[in-house]
């Protein structure tokens, strides 16, 4: 792109690209912008930035669908595909762009009115978010303005465009099909998450040439709401700020400020669509959503969730153990130590109870499931266990001991949500392949060596008479902090399990929860009342069968019409969508070994009579 008389009027320049809009191909464009972002001083870059951003991830009123990123694939466009990832890469011109803002601490509005709707409504409540991460950035119109606004920086800006661009519905071309986990999108997300959230080492320095150094960390600004309205939360408010000097001040520090950032907008725009009250509000099945995440949503939180187990779990035991020791944690290793407890379970458990009770009954609940599974199994994702060998995958292997803190810390992610599935799966068809190994799946997962005993010890520690409480434990239960600013509000390890747990369920839950036993008399008919109910599945699978041994390739279950399809490829190869014969063979194969891990998570001696008499009626 040639600009005549050197330098160009901000104003020019903009017009310059959109003309470049209308008149260069994609590619082209990319390769201008790379130019530009390299030659021209930010006071410049500065105006064109809001309208950039636009330009990649689409206007936040769903109207403009800018690159269309989550359509966006190498397979059908391929040199576009690559333009994009090129310019968006965690080192590529994009974030040359913002880093280079983010050095003149130019600020930049972002309309309140799109923020997830606990958050909306508590600020136009004029209450200071839970999350200290909005307490400093919440501006109020002046006489004449146009509505509530946060005011962020370039870093800020850009991730809270590229975290909503997944929940905003475009307009997308008729007949156009997105696969969701190869497209331009999907792809960033991992490279975000690896690039400021690493499994090893620290976030790279800013890759561009800056005449001061690094990149500052945020500065701190003065709050411009009243805190007159705010009871006791100017406390918390100042908590923040003075922790920013202390970022500002530590270089240390300074290293993680961009990957708190991105993961606190990650957290706040993909999952904190559901306060407590709204949870509760929402148990009934008629109550009227407020916000349907999308199976391609569930994907990409699934995504979030595993590399967070890793990022936490490469944690060295050295390092995780340094508080008794005098070794000082860095800010990454902090980081590591609290960022499942602190930053994504509390979401993410109101999160998963409402897609648990209202998602369709049909073959998408796959994503939820799985994403579920990959929480309550971070021993999965340990980083030195995909270089060891895979040995036998078909048994399952115990859980080592060392899991039993996390699994009690998170005990209503086993046993509330193993409830809610149990229901879920009696009103299923389990003769529908895609059903019967979403059961076989999750009765696996729970059939673990050594899990159900950790789960059970853990009711066993809930459940104790309740000792006299110190205060301190009655103030942590009635307000628990959901994410914000770590080192601010963070509160010291507490060495008691019983306490533990209690506060996890309490602080979830509320006071006045009355929990269900999952190892209970309730729970315990349930899993009976499955258990016929999958020997009735068995026997029609067979029936079937049997009826038509001679249909060949056509499939049993899309004659009969028991199957619904998947337009969105979602698990391709592993659903069991084969014709015919195998389709039933693997379904009976499935549902039978989900009626054995039932038997042995539960101890019930019925089910295998059960199995017994399946087998021998013939």
């Amino acid at each position: 792109m040639s600009v005549p008389g050197g330098s160009p009027q901000p104003s020019y320049l903009l017009a310059t690209l959109k003309a470049d809009c209308v008149n260069k191909p994609f590619h082209q464009r990319c390769q201008d912008l790379i130019r530009v972002i390299e030659d021209f001083p930010a006071k410049e870059l500065h105006a064109i930035f809001p309208w950039l951003v636009e330009q990649v991830f689409g206007s936040l009123d769903g109207s403009i669908v800018g690159w269309n990123l989550r359509c966006l694939q190498e397979k059908t466009a391929p040199l576009e595909f690559h333009s994009a990832l090129f310019f968006l890469d965690p080192s590529g011109a994009m974030m040359k762009l913002v880093y280079k803002l983010q050095v003149e601490e130019y600020r930049y509005d972002f309309p309140v009115s799109f923020l997830p709707g606990p958050v909306r409504a508590s600020i136009q409540e004029r209450v200071l978010p839970e999350c200290p991460f909005y307490h400093n950035k919440i501006q109020f119109p002046s006489s004449g303005g146009l509505g509530l606004h946060l005011s962020l920086n370039a870093f800020e800006y850009f991730m809270f465009h590229f975290a909503i661009f997944l929940i905003i519905q475009r307009n997308f071309l008729t007949g156009q099909v997105c696969n969701y986990s190869d497209n331009a999108y999907y792809i960033l997300v991992e490279k975000y998450l690896n690039w400021f959230l690493p499994i090893e080492g620290n976030v790279p320095p800013p890759n561009f040439s800056n005449p001061g150094g690094a990149v500052p960390s945020p500065a701190p600004r003065s709050p411009s709401i009243s805190l007159t309205s705010y009871g006791t939360s100017p406390s918390l408010l100042k908590r923040h700020i003075s922790h920013q000097h202390l970022v500002n001040a530590d270089p240390a520090a300074q290293e993680i400020w961009r990957s708190e950032t991105l993961l606190q907008i990650f957290v706040e725009m993909w999952l904190h669509h559901y306060s407590l009250e709204m949870y509760h509000k929402m148990q009934s099945p008629h109550a009227k959503e407020s916000f349907q995440p999308t199976e391609e949503h569930v994907l990409l939180v699934r995504v979030l969730v595993k590399h967070l187990h890793a990022f936490a779990n490469s944690l060295r035991p050295e390092q995780s153990a340094s508080s008794t020791h005098s070794h000082t944690p860095s800010p990454m290793e902090e980081l590591k130590r609290i960022v499942i407890q602190r930053f994504i379970q509390p979401k993410l458990y109101i999160f998963l109870q409402h897609c648990f009770g209202h998602w369709p009954l049909d073959a998408s609940f796959r994503a939820v499931l799985e994403m579920w599974l990959s929480y309550v199994q971070p021993w999965r994702y340990v980083p030195e266990r995909s270089a060891s060998p895979v040995g036998n995958e078909t048994q399952n292997r115990a859980v080592p001991e060392k899991w039993a803190s996390f699994v009690q810390e998170n005990l209503l992610m086993y046993t509330k949500l193993f409830l809610r599935y149990l229901n879920r799966a009696i009103r299923s068809d389990l003769v529908s392949p895609k059903n019967a190994l979403m059961l076989f799946r999750v009765a696996k997962v729970f059939s673990q060596p050594n899990l159900p005993e950790m789960i059970q010890k853990g009711e066993q520690l809930l459940l104790e008479p309740e000792p006299v409480m110190p205060h301190r434990q009655h103030r942590l239960l009635m307000s628990p902090s959901l994410g914000g600013s770590f080192l601010s509000s963070w509160q010291p390890p507490i060495t008691d399990t019983s306490f533990k747990i209690k506060s996890h369920v309490y602080s979830l839950e509320g006071q006045d929860f009355q929990y269900t036993q999952m190892f209970g008399s309730e729970t315990r008919n349930l899993v009976l009342r499955l258990a016929q109910l999958i020997i009735q599945a068995k026997q029609t699978a067979k029936s079937l069968s049997d009826q038509y041994p001679d249909m060949g390739s056509q499939s049993l279950f899309s004659w009969f019409g028991l199957n619904s399809p998947d337009h969105n490829n979602t698990y391709t190869g592993n659903d069991l969508d084969e014709a015919g014969y195998d389709s039933i063979r693997k379904t009976d194969e499935h549902l039978e070994k989900a009626l054995e891990y039932l038997c042995q998570v539960f101890r019930v001696s019925m089910c295998i009579s059960y199995c017994s008499y399946v087998q021998t009626d013939d």
